[in-house]
């Protein structure tokens, strides 16, 4: 993330489904993830989109997110087609805030380990959002980090986020520096809600202190001329139970809390090709888990004898 100084004066052009990037091989698209979580179904249908709409391969992000490439494309816009098949596939659950995409969480949490469950503070967070028409205006860059206390995601760089320190309380963040208030989890996602939109309001009146951000185009907290004081309002200090670093996650299996498996598995360059997908798809459960280090999470496997 840059700082406010960067003289930013446009919106961000993050590639998504109804605005896509053009590339020199064709358009680009991001579909929005929340908590890199992928209904396997979904993902079979993706690799049957892009064997048919782009290059058959789908691209992992380091925000846990899935890009296509190659899209044929007309005046800048892919093919009513592919869009039709992307939301039948359940991934353009709101095209207003089709962009607003980039919620990251412990990939392996309310399975192995950590303080909290925080999916259901995603999803939760995710609903509220759809529903606000305000918070479209965030921009794609946007990022909330939710890490459930085991120190997984602690460095990443973030707009918004929270870690939690127990099974029932998390401390707030904002911006790459600021801690906030420790909180109820139940009421987190209101309370991330009300700082995107503290956000937006010092991004519109510049930041609480300095020079205006140029029309409102600063896409993180950090870019605010006061560096997201006015977000984050009285700072706090580090609660010490957020000084934890969780060990890398290595590739193979994990023994999940609830007597079952997952499996992380490296998908070189974070290209998912046909092949690997195919691999996939017959190893995979309900879901699989798109994760920041561009790997697939298979979780809630049975054990084999």
């Amino acid at each position: 993330m840059t700082s406010h100084d960067s003289g930013r004066d446009r919106a961000d052009r993050c590639p998504g489904v109804l605005r896509p990037w053009i590339a020199d091989d064709g358009a680009l698209v991001r579909l929005r993830l929340i908590g890199g979580r992928l209904p396997t179904a979904a993902l079979a249908a993706l690799t049957e989109i892009s064997a048919t709409h782009a290059d058959g391969s789908l691209y992992l992000t380091k925000r846990a997110n899935v890009q296509l490439r190659a899209l044929t494309h007309q005046d800048g816009c892919v093919s009513p087609a592919f869009v039709e098949a992307v939301t039948a596939a359940g991934l353009l659950p709101s095209p207003t805030h089709e962009l607003v995409r980039n919620v990251m969480v412990s990939p392996l949490s309310g399975r192995r380990g950590g303080q909290a469950d925080l999916r259901p503070v995603a999803d939760r967070y995710d609903e509220l959002v759809r529903a606000d028409p305000e918070l479209a205006a965030l921009s794609a860059r946007f990022l909330v980090v939710l890490d459930d206390g085991r120190g997984d995601l602690v460095d990443r760089s973030l707009d918004l986020g929270a870690m939690a320190v127990s099974a029932t309380e998390a401390q707030l963040r904002v911006g790459a520096h600021g801690w906030g208030e420790v909180v109820p989890i139940d009421e987190l996602p209101e309370t991330l809600v009300a700082l995107a939109h503290r956000f937006l309001l010092a991004n519109r009146t510049g930041g609480g202190a300095g020079p205006r951000a140029a029309d409102g185009t600063a896409w993180h907290v950090d870019e605010l001329p006061d560096r997201g004081a006015s977000v984050l309002g009285t700072p706090h200090a580090r609660d010490l139970r957020t000084h934890v670093t969780a060990l890398p996650l290595l590739h193979g299996s994990v023994q999940q809390d609830d007597g079952r498996v997952a499996e992380h598995l490296a998908v070189p360059d974070g290209r998912l090709t046909p092949v690997l997908a195919t691999t996939v798809l017959a190893r995979a459960g309900a879901e699989v888990v798109v994760t920041p280090w561009r790997s697939l999470l298979l979780p809630d496997l049975e054990k084999t004898p």
